[in-house]
């Protein structure tokens, strides 16, 4: 077993299960839950904290490791300094922001390390919109399903249009033409889109600066076939040239 907590990430959320929660507010309730779930594992456990109160109760199966891997979803400071205090991995996603937003999670990993005496045994992994092709059609398709689906995480950011079905409302290509938060130049230069040898350029910046998972994104509303003609490529032409440098480092 892993396990990956995060605070939650649109206002929608909040005011739907918590009415009167701030988003910005939420990381208090995660960090009151984080030791409670490892705890929760062990055994019996009671709690009448702050935000959580519940009586005696365990978790039932219970994992197999005495100790379980924890990931924290992290891009604000804050974050950093409890996961990296918790010895937990994290895990961030700089969005469709430029390499530089990754610098600086890098850059907060590092501070809240320095905070902690020098040391951190975790992982630190990042996450980015991916899709390789190898012809023009599979590139346009992936980018337009992707501005289409951002477009619905603007809508629920904003908490604007509906929900239906588990779905937010799909918003029109065409209307989305001269948003910059969805230009196709920017969004093919900033996530890991494009050749299998462009994607290897493109992940070899994360390895540079200590990123050491990559966690493929795949949800961005492809079909079907291209999201395995993508998966099949970063399987056979990407992952590979990686693992041989870890295989030669080990030597």
């Amino acid at each position: 077993l892993e396990f990956g907590l995060g605070s939650g990430a649109y206002q929608r959320e909040f005011d739907r299960m918590k009415p009167g929660l701030d988003q910005k507010d939420s990381w208090q309730y995660m960090q009151e839950m984080l030791p409670l779930v490892q705890d929760l594992w062990r055994g019996d456990v009671a709690h009448e904290g702050r935000f959580w109160q519940f009586p005696s109760a365990t978790s039932c199966p219970k994992p197999l490791q005495q100790t379980v891997p924890m990931w924290v979803a992290a891009r604000s400071p804050i974050t950093f300094d409890y996961a990296v205090a918790n010895d937990c991995n994290i895990m961030s996603w700089p969005l469709t922001l430029p390499f530089s937003e990754a610098e600086k999670y890098r850059t907060q990993l590092d501070l809240a390390i320095a905070k902690n005496g020098g040391t951190y045994k975790g992982r630190f992994a990042m996450m980015r919109h991916t899709s390789v092709y190898e012809n023009a059609n599979d590139r346009q398709s992936a980018l337009d399903a992707t501005r289409g689906v951002l477009s619905q995480f603007g809508n629920l950011i904003m908490k604007s249009g509906e929900v239906r079905n588990g779905f937010p409302d799909p918003v029109p290509l065409e209307s989305l033409e001269g948003n910059f938060r969805v230009e196709p130049k920017m969004l093919e230069e900033n996530l890991v889109f494009g050749s299998p040898d462009e994607v290897i350029d493109k992940l070899e910046k994360y390895q540079e600066i200590g990123v050491d998972a990559f966690i493929y994104y795949a949800s961005m509303g492809l079909g079907m076939a291209q999201q395995q003609r993508s998966l099949q490529l970063f399987i056979e032409h990407v992952m590979p040239a990686f693992n041989n440098r870890k295989s030669n480092n080990a030597r």
